[in-house]
């Protein structure tokens, strides 16, 4: 087991440790915001003026080579081009209203459901976050082999496995391919299975395999018995998985 973890009681904030990460500003979108604030409530004739001082303006800053690479102004004129164009099919009193453009609200829903789903991520990464503090306590504690298996644990597995630097976590491993193979905990769902099968490296999986094969050879084996399971399915996982497979024809 790694001796890398904090003493009970000493670790920081659940907040702490999983923060949003800053979204990189986007100068482009930012033009085009203040564009389409300037613009609302203008007629097609405000809006041809704006263009035409966004076209000297770009003309201006073209003769200076640190305004070369400006995006935000690209991109404003670039919008008000595109709003001078929204009049071509209204009528002559028409005033712009972002509310109505459809480009303006399909860029706003998108930007809705981005927000959304790093929000979902957020929340899901302190949800494992705190599940990876849990499992550690219980093991502080000595009651991790009696603690049934959640949903998601194994993503709680490799955080404790990327808190240690790396380093694989011998009794979590063991803990879950015992639990798995003996479908305890969430592990009684064959979809929950399936999912974990997908998740957990191949020396947990050749772990689970020799486990089963063992529990039907042997009758009422004890899980303490079996200890060499894990020894033999972390040093060796692929000659593991072939002594699953001759096990599989022996019958009990």
């Amino acid at each position: 087991m790694s001796t890398s973890w904090t003493r009970p009681g000493a670790r920081r904030p659940l907040a702490a440790r999983v923060a949003a990460p800053r979204e990189p500003v986007d100068q482009a979108r930012i033009g085009r915001r203040v564009v389409r604030r300037r613009a609302k409530g203008m007629t097609a004739a405000d809006v041809a003026a704006a263009l035409e001082d966004a076209r000297f303006d770009a003309r201006q800053d073209s003769r200076h080579e640190h305004l070369a690479d400006d995006e935000r102004g690209r991109a404003e004129l670039a919008e008000w081009e595109r709003i001078d164009q929204l009049f071509a099919a209204e009528a002559p009193d028409t005033v712009y209203s972002p509310d109505t453009d459809a480009v303006v609200q399909e860029e706003l829903a998108a930007e809705a459901a981005a927000a959304a789903a790093r929000e979902a991520e957020l929340r899901e990464a302190q949800r494992i976050a705190a599940r990876a503090d849990e499992l550690q306590a219980l093991r502080e504690l000595g009651t991790l082999e009696q603690t049934e298996p959640r949903d998601g644990d194994e993503a709680a597995r490799d955080e404790l496995t990327r808190r240690a630097g790396g380093y694989v976590q011998a009794d979590v491993d063991a803990w879950l391919a015992h639990a798995l193979a003996a479908h305890l905990g969430h592990y009684r769902d064959p979809a929950a299975r399936e999912t974990a099968a997908d998740l957990l490296i191949p020396s947990v999986l050749a772990h689970v395999a020799l486990l089963a094969e063992l529990a039907r050879l042997v009758s009422g084996v004890d899980v303490d018995q079996l200890a060499f399971a894990a020894r033999l399915a972390t040093t060796e996982p692929e000659a593991v998985g072939a002594l699953t497979v001759f096990l599989a024809h022996v019958r009990p």
